[in-house]
């Protein structure tokens, strides 16, 4: 009967969390948010792609710097040492 009784204060726990989330520290953002407009939803998903193309291209960029310059530069100014 243990594992039943545990599994019960374990289940009463959680549903009391549950119940206490409008309540809490984020209650107020929760009753506040709201679903985003079209407009707002296609603004984000314009920024976000717009970055993530940034970033790939300077991640590229780098990466043909250091495979097609890196080898000129290391045999021109460390093949002395």
């Amino acid at each position: 009967m243990a594992f039943l009784d545990r599994a019960r204060r374990v289940q009463d726990n959680f549903d009391g969390r549950l119940r206490s989330v409008g309540h809490g520290k984020y209650g107020r953002i929760l009753r506040m948010a709201r679903r985003p407009t079209q407009e707002e939803y296609v603004k984000v998903l314009e920024v976000t792609a717009l970055g993530a193309v940034l970033i790939g291209l300077t991640g590229f960029g780098i990466y043909i710097f250091f495979t097609q310059a890196g080898p000129w530069l290391w045999t021109s100014f460390f093949s002395g040492l």
